[in-house]
């Protein structure tokens, strides 16, 4: 197989040639370490792939037999290898636990080759950090591949992957997913098992899935990575039948809301809301009931959750570094973190407890705006990719911990909510720019209810394709 056939190919479509005999996952993982070296050079995606990548565990069967994947270097965890979350706090770190998660990646036959960078601590939305450097969107190395996937996302808008592990905690797989090209599902609350020692993480505001280029992919990796493990919190509905058997069922006609207004203080551009407007044409023309929806919440609501969460970031960073032999500084965090560490530790105890009060709130407001819709229709990003720097990266020492959180809230502001509701969200790559950058437009579906989610993304797959769009640095193109 040549290089560039490795590269036009999704997850599935290659596991299809290992079980048919056309190759091997060896020459799968060898032709991904090509890759690797061809683009990583520019994007600065991969911080690590594996020295013993070739004899790699993956079971020899499974939905993705034989298929390279990649691990986000923060979240769920392989026993022994390297976990540095993007930081010098956590330098040399190695985990002792399996995720459950990477238990079924191998169950699923799928071999884990490296490590996908974050920015610090997976703290914003743009991947950059003084331990890596800079993710560059292989689409415009100019701008940023997002965050805090942004690893991931680049990966596999230029081909070293089809498929990579991801996380979500305010939309950290959807921003990537939507500036780089890419579908990427934040799956609802309690779908993927975050055990045996991180589940429900962050107050139930984080998720784990992949980041992807097709809609059978992410079917495929919905059939792998869900289900309740023994410890789990709680067990949402499970449902009547595979995702991938999803793909072939008729979607029905649907009330569909569309957010054609900012919910936040970021504009939305204008080429944005014309791809919000001819995706929700789209989907009238397909028989579905379309009507426009107000902002459900108030910025200042997700944004209160904050404080609680630098509470508790500053005691977990306080005990990462007793056990890492550190101490917290300008030498261990970076600024933007730092000043975030410094907030959390004067957050009065009483404000930090009520957040999940907090929380219920909002999901009960957000909850009754939108109950009379089967989906909704947003942008997932108000605006396309960004230019690297600026108000977003942790290591910009101009923004107060105040700041940051405005800004987080005004940019995540399709995103973030529905870590709160614990709704399904996908983010697909429907529309791009006149200057050729891909802009994602979000469906979200009802809590539990990623079927649905299925049917229409593979309708709009369907309606418009966009697997000839290609990043501009992509295996086989340079």
């Amino acid at each position: 197989m040549k290089l560039s056939e490795y590269a036009a190919y999704d997850a599935t479509g290659l596991a299809s040639l290992v079980h048919s005999g056309e190759v091997t996952p060896l020459e799968l993982t060898r032709l991904a370490r090509e890759a690797h070296d061809q683009v990583n050079p520019h994007i600065n995606a991969v911080v690590e792939f594996y020295e013993d990548a070739e004899t790699g565990a993956g079971a020899n069967e499974g939905i993705f037999h034989g298929v390279p994947f990649l691990r986000k270097d923060i979240g769920e965890t392989e026993a022994g290898r390297l976990q540095e979350k993007g930081s010098r706090l956590f330098k040399g770190f190695r985990p002792q636990t399996d995720s459950y998660y990477f238990r079924r990646a191998r169950e699923a036959g799928l071999r884990t080759i490296g490590r996908s960078a974050t920015p610090e601590l997976g703290s914003t939305v743009m991947t950059e950090s003084i331990l890596n450097g800079i993710t560059r969107n292989p689409w415009d190395l100019e701008r940023s591949a997002g965050g805090s996937s942004g690893g991931a996302a680049a990966a596999v808008a230029a081909g070293i992957t089809p498929i990579a592990h991801g996380s979500d905690g305010g939309g950290s797989i959807r921003i990537p997913a939507s500036w780089c090209g890419l579908v990427g599902l934040n799956p609802s609350r309690g779908r993927i098992s975050g055990g045996p020692d991180n589940q429900d993480a962050w107050f139930g505001l984080t998720r784990s899935f992949v980041l992807c280029r097709t809609v059978r992919d992410m079917a495929a990796a919905l059939d792998v990575f869900s289900g309740p493990h023994a410890g789990d919190p709680f067990i949402i509905v499970q449902p009547n039948r595979s995702y991938v058997q999803e793909l072939s069922q008729p979607t029905g006609r649907l009330r569909v809301g569309v957010a054609r207004k900012s919910w936040g203080a970021v504009e939305l551009e204008p080429e944005v809301l014309h791809g919000v407007e001819t995706t929700a044409k789209l989907l009238q023309e397909m028989g579905h009931m379309v009507t426009d929806i107000d902002p459900p919440y108030e910025p200042v609501e997700y944004s209160r959750r904050a404080f609680a969460e630098a509470k508790a970031s500053a005691n977990a960073l306080e005990r990462a570094a007793r056990a890492m032999g550190r101490t917290i500084s300008a030498d261990t965090l970076e600024p933007g973190n730092l000043k975030w560490y410094d907030f959390g530790r004067d957050v009065p105890v009483s404000r930090a407890v009520d957040l999940q009060e907090v929380l219920r709130r909002m999901r009960f407001r957000v909850g009754e705006a939108i109950h009379a819709f089967d989906i909704l229709l947003t942008p997932t990003m108000p605006i396309v990719a960004l230019p690297h720097g600026g108000i977003y990266s942790a290591t910009n020492p101009a923004l107060s911990a105040e700041e940051s959180i405005e800004a987080d809230t005004a940019i995540c502001q399709y995103t973030g909510v529905f870590n709160v509701t614990g709704q399904p969200s996908v983010s697909l790559p429907l529309a791009e720019s006149a200057d050729g950058l891909p802009i994602g437009i979000q469906i979200v579906g009802r809590f539990g209810d990623e079927s649905t989610l299925v049917r229409v993304a593979r309708d709009l797959e369907e309606a418009r394709p966009w697997n000839s769009r290609l990043a501009k640095v992509r295996v086989g193109k340079n």
